[in-house]
C-alpha cells in the first residue's frame, strides 16, 4: 500500500498494489494488518455504496455525536473527492484536501472523524464505496455548503454549469455558522 500525504496531514491518499494482466486486475482494498502497518488501526461497522450521475455533488456531510471515519473509493467512473477539516482546535481548521478518485487510478481516500466530506461526479456515472467507522445516524446528520467562500474548494467543474444538489445539501450551513468539533 502506497501512502501519499494529502494537503491536510490527517487525510491520506492510498494506492493499493494492483495486479493486472489480459484477464483484468486484482487489488486488496481492505486488510486490517496492512492498514495497521501504516498506522491506521481501524474498525469499520458499515459499508455504503452510492451511484450518481455526472454533475451531482454530494456533501459536505458529517455527524457530530457519531463522527464517522471514512475509507472511500470509486469502482466505476470518476469523482473529485474532498475532505474539510472542521475541528476548531486544529491548525488546519476550515482547510480542504481534494483528490481525483477513479476506477482507473484505484486510489482510496482516508477521511478521519472530524472532517466534512463530499464529492463531485466527473464521469457519466460513478459508483462510490465507503467503509465507515461509526453507524449512520440520520438525526445527527449535518451539512456544510459545498461553495462556502471561507473554505474555497476549487471544484473542477469543467463544462458542468452548476452541480446537482439534494434539497438537504442546497440548504447546508456556512462554516462560520455550522456546528463544528472542538
Amino acid at each position: 500500500m502506497k501512502v501519499i500525504p494529502a494537503a491536510i496531514p490527517d487525510v491520506l491518499i492510498l494506492e493499493p498494489k494492483v495486479f493486472g494482466d489480459h484477464r483484468g486486475f486484482f487489488l486488496e482494498s481492505w486488510n486490517r494488518k496492512t492498514f495497521a502497518d501504516i498506522g491506521l488501526n481501524l474498525e469499520f461497522v458499515q459499508d455504503n455504496h452510492s451511484r450518481s450521475s455526472r454533475g451531482i455533488l454530494r456533501g459536505l456531510h458529517y455527524q457530530m455525536i457519531h463522527p464517522q471515519g471514512k475509507l472511500v473509493r470509486v469502482t466505476e467512473g470518476e469523482v473529485f473527492d474532498v475532505a474539510v477539516d472542521i475541528r476548531k482546535s486544529s491548525p488546519t481548521f476550515g482547510q480542504w484536501a481534494g483528490v481525483h478518485l477513479s476506477s482507473d487510478n484505484h486510489r482510496m481516500l482516508w477521511v478521519p472523524p472530524g472532517f466534512a466530506h463530499g464529492f463531485l461526479v466527473l464521469s457519466e456515472t460513478a459508483d462510490f464505496l465507503y467503509k465507515c467507522t461509526d453507524y449512520y445516524a440520520p438525526e445527527d446528520d449535518r451539512c456544510i455548503r459545498w461553495n462556502d467562500p471561507d473554505i474555497g474548494i476549487a471544484w473542477p467543474m469543467g463544462d458542468i454549469e452548476a452541480p446537482v444538489l439534494s434539497a438537504k445539501d442546497s440548504k447546508g450551513a456556512w462554516l462560520k455558522e455550522a456546528k463544528a468539533y472542538a
